[in-house]
């Protein structure tokens, strides 16, 4: 239970169910089996935090976590009711929110849900109402600011070669591949920026990895530069092995934009100025 690789996307999709409508969902008891938890009791303590917290963000608990009763065979042929729960995605998230932050599976559980379920809220139906342009600077702005906070904690983390950092992001984001590959295969001028030249969806992935690089860099107290820069090239294949599972496009198979976001926050500023 070293690191993310351990644990890849198969632990938590070999459990997932898909109702009679398409729906997914996950059962409390399986779950608990992967999070290493012994105890049941102890378990639905943590689903019953977690419910709180579901209430208190102002979610119906209702629509997350569902106590369901299985029949489960008992000595000499009798029977017993078993309690469990079925759970929505985000409920998974919110349990492992609040799990033991000692335990790896419990940080490698909070990174895996945590990248589906801030998927899921990017493609809401506000977000959907917005052009590709429109999409892409807001998620540009974020993606900036991101890298900022990254910055900040990887220097803390013993980072000096900051270049080196983000391309190990990079590599393990796009198998393999640095800044300066998806440069020239993106054929960009020079001094433009890879960022700036990312669709949507391009742009999301990497917002992706820079915030659960920077989560996992504070939540395990790193504090030398070889051990940030496997954090960030792990983390990198972790949002990779995500995108696979849930069938998306591997990143650098996405189209590159015809303007860059230089270019189309030109064409706004001349729209506003006509």
């Amino acid at each position: 239970m070293n690191n993310i690789e351990n644990y890849n996307k198969n632990v938590f999709e070999k459990i997932k169910h898909i109702d009679e409508n398409g729906i997914e969902y996950w059962f409390a008891r399986e779950l608990q089996k992967v999070l290493e938890y012994q105890k049941w009791q102890k378990f639905e303590l943590l689903i019953k935090r977690s419910i709180v917290s579901c209430i208190n963000s102002n979610n119906n608990e209702l629509d997350h976590f569902t106590q369901v009763g299985k029949m489960i065979l008992i000595g000499k042929g009798g029977h017993r009711k078993q309690v469990d729960y079925k759970l929505s995605r985000y409920a998974c998230y919110l349990i492992a929110q609040n799990g033991d932050p000692r335990k790896e599976i419990i940080a490698l559980a909070q990174t895996y849900f945590a990248i589906q379920t801030r998927k899921q809220e990017l493609l809401d139906e506000v977000f959907k109402e917005l052009s590709e342009d429109e999409k892409r600077l807001k998620i540009r702005k974020q993606v900036k600011k991101g890298n900022y906070g990254l910055n900040q904690v990887a220097k803390q983390s013993g980072v000096k070669n900051l270049a080196k950092f983000h391309n190990a992001g990079y590599k393990g984001l796009y198998n393999g591949q640095s800044a300066d590959d998806i440069f020239k295969r993106k054929g960009l001028r020079y001094r433009e920026d890879i960022l700036d030249n990312m669709g949507s969806e391009e742009l999301a992935d990497n917002l992706f990895r820079i915030i659960h690089t920077e989560s996992k860099l504070k939540r395990d107290d790193v504090d030398n530069e070889y051990t940030a820069n496997s954090v960030h090239y792990e983390v990198g294949k972790m949002v990779r092995s995500t995108i696979k599972d849930m069938g998306g496009t591997m990143p650098e198979d996405l189209p590159t934009p015809n303007k860059s976001i230089k270019e189309i926050e030109k064409d706004d500023i001349k729209e506003k100025l006509k």
